[in-house]
Parts: structure tokens; C-alpha cells; sequence
């Protein structure tokens, strides 16, 4: 027997959205209801969609997990959701997890496409927990060393995710390079080092660039040592980079490579698999400290306005939660 309806978020137009109710289907074996506690916005991938910057030839890759319409509009997107097992096999009930599902109220998903959190992990900050899980693949595809001397471009929640991993390898000096100067208490709180552009450092044996901003990898380019490797994160939908290549990139041999969560890093896929990699994250996301990174909450009755208004100014904002009605 169906479910009682839920509500989801639509991206109806260019910097449009609005809720919609949610018909939920009947379980069947080896499926869950799960019933939201938490989400929270992406700043990367989903701000694309949200302003229409999706490239239609990526149309079909950059579809979401349970996403339902099109893109580019209506569709129903996000990655990040934290909820409660209502109802399904008797080892998830009543345990809270996470799933890669788009903004809603409840849903009915696989058993196997949920994740339970480790006892040690509030449901509150599960929500990095797709950010985590981007930062842990980029490390492994940059393979820092110990003693490294690593630039990380950019202070999003995967840039802050990323200079706080490598900074746990001995020997490392991180340094964390962006112009908003208004994340400083958040860069000392992680125990790390936020310089602006001007004062970034040189001669890194590893830079990687997570800006999501063009411009800034000309400057992630300059950071770079000799033969290093300048590892690209952001992701820019339709906007062009132009770099200057015809600068110092071939006499100083500089590998510039790229990273995307969506596949398991090569250096790792023989052995780790999407759902063991995000078990990883999600023990990595205990760390008490990291709940600086959450800069913000709104009710999802909130969600479309709070899209908007993060739209246009997203200054200071790192990862924003959303909170759903966690009284079932």
C-alpha cells in the first residue's frame, strides 16, 4: 500500500525552485523508507544546475542518483541527505544513514544505496559527508607524500576537506589559499593556514585547485614547483578557462591532471569501491572540529528562498544544513 505523500524540491528555471508533493510507491523486499533529518545545499555541482551553467552534452553525466526530470529544468536534484529507516529489513530500522538522494521529505530507495553512520557521528554533520567523500577521492588521486609542501586553492567545504586531510600527513606544510578572509576563523579552528592569493606560497610539490573560479587556476599554475602536479577539482560547467601555458607550465615539466567523485580513483578502484569509500568518509567525519565547516541552517520549507539568496551572495558560506521535521 503507497506511502502518504511526501514534499520534494523541484529547480523549476534559471535560479528557480519551489516544493512539490511527492507521491511515495509501496516498499517491496530489499527496499527502505527512509525518512529525512538532515540535508544540506552543494555549492559545487548543484549551484551549476541551479543556474542553468550545465553544458548540454553533460546532460546525461551529470544526472544525479534518484534524480526525476531533465535537466535543465524541471528537475528534482541534490546528493545529500540524511534520514531515518522507517520501515525495511530489520538490520536498518530505525538507524540513521545516508544517501546520495535530492532534496525530500522521505523516499523510498534500495537498502543497499543507504549508508549507516558510525555511532560516533551526529546525523547533523553526516551531512559533509558527499564532500568528504570528493576530498578523499581527490587525495587519492594526488598522492601526496610525506614533507610535502601542498597549496590547497580554494576555502569551499571540499578546499577546507582537503587541506585538513593532508595536513594529518607528517611532515606536510598546507597552506590554504583564498580571498574571502572572512573563513580565517574557520581555517584556525581545522588548525590550518588561510593566506589570500597574493601571499600564496611557491615551489609546492603538490597544488590542487578546488575554487570552482577560472581564474584562480592560472594562479594554482604559479604555485607549482618543478615537475609537481596541479591536481583541477572544480568542475565549470559552461565557463571557459584560459591559462598560460606558454608561461613557466613546460619548462618547469608541470602534470596538470583533473578528479571527479564520480569514479573511484584509479589508484584505489581495484580495492575500494563507491560504497567502501564512502564508509571511509563517513568514520573521517567523526572528527569533532568539522563541524566548523557547517556555516549555516534553514527548514526545507526554506530551501527555495535560501537557494536564491545563496545565489547571490554565497560569501562567508561553506556548507549550509537543512533541517527537516525529525519528530517521526
Amino acid at each position: 500500500m503507497p506511502h502518504p505523500m511526501a514534499s520534494a524540491y523541484w529547480i523549476t528555471a534559471p535560479r528557480r525552485g519551489e516544493l512539490r508533493p511527492q507521491a511515495l510507491p509501496a516498499l517491496r523486499p530489499g527496499e527502505v523508507l527512509v525518512k529525512t533529518l538532515y540535508g544540506a545545499i552543494s555549492r559545487g555541482t548543484e549551484s551549476l544546475v541551479f543556474n542553468n551553467l550545465i553544458p548540454e552534452s553533460q546532460y546525461d553525466a551529470m544526472a544525479a542518483p534518484f534524480q526525476e526530470g531533465s535537466l535543465p529544468f524541471p528537475v528534482k536534484y541534490g546528493y545529500i541527505s540524511v534520514g531515518k529507516v522507517l520501515e525495511g529489513p530489520e538490520d536498518l530500522l530505525g538507524r540513521a544513514v545516508f544517501c546520495l538522494h535530492p532534496h525530500q521529505s522521505a523516499y523510498v530507495v534500495p537498502s543497499e544505496d543507504v549508508v549507516p553512520l558510525p555511532p560516533d557521528l551526529p546525523p547533523e554533520r553526516a551531512v559533509l559527508a558527499a564532500n568528504m567523500e570528493t576530498a578523499l577521492n581527490g587525495l587519492w588521486d594526488a598522492t601526496p607524500c610525506l614533507g610535502d609542501r601542498i597549496a590547497v586553492y580554494g576555502a569551499g567545504t571540499v578546499g577546507f576537506l582537503l587541506a585538513w586531510l593532508s595536513q594529518a600527513i607528517p611532515g606536510t606544510e598546507v597552506t590554504l589559499v583564498d580571498p574571502d578572509i572572512s573563513k580565517a576563523a574557520v581555517a584556525q579552528r581545522l588548525g590550518l593556514t588561510l593566506k589570500p592569493p597574493e601571499d600564496a606560497p611557491t615551489g609546492c610539490d603538490l597544488v590542487i585547485h578546488a575554487s570552482g573560479v577560472p581564474e584562480a587556476l592560472a594562479m594554482a599554475l604559479a604555485s607549482a614547483g618543478y615537475e609537481s602536479t596541479v591536481l583541477e577539482m572544480s568542475w565549470f560547467g559552461e565557463r571557459k578557462v584560459t591559462l598560460p601555458l606558454g608561461e613557466a607550465f613546460h619548462s618547469q615539466r608541470i602534470t596538470l591532471r583533473s578528479s571527479q567523485v564520480g569514479g573511484v580513483s584509479p589508484t584505489r578502484n581495484a580495492r575500494k569501491g563507491h560504497r567502501r569509500r564512502m564508509e571511509i568518509a563517513l568514520d573521517l567525519l567523526c572528527a569533532r572540529e568539522l563541524e566548523a565547516l557547517i556555516t549555516g541552517e534553514s527548514a526545507f520549507e526554506e530551501l527555495p528562498d535560501v537557494m536564491e539568496k545563496l545565489a547571490d551572495n554565497g560569501r562567508g558560506v561553506l556548507c549550509h544544513r537543512i533541517r527537516y521535521g525529525i519528530d517521526q
